[in-house]
């Protein structure tokens, strides 16, 4: 699948800010492509391994946003 997204000029500086402040991670640098695709992979796991750590988090995430599991 491919997306296309829009993000305010002001928020996409603060995300590139706070990318050039990672480390360089297994996969190399991350960028605004590989967040996304990580927070995605994150919300699959929520169903094909709910117990998981990545899936635990994704959900206390949108949790804190008023999502709830049906």
């Amino acid at each position: 699948m491919k997306m296309q997204i829009e993000i305010s000029d002001e928020d996409a500086a603060l995300i590139e800010r706070f990318l050039a402040t990672t480390s360089e991670g297994t996969h190399g640098p991350l960028t605004i492509a590989k967040l996304i695709e990580m927070l995605m992979e994150d919300v699959a796991l929520m169903l094909s391994r709910p117990g998981c750590w990545e899936a635990q988090g994704m959900w206390a995430h949108l949790s804190s946003h008023g999502y709830e599991e049906n």
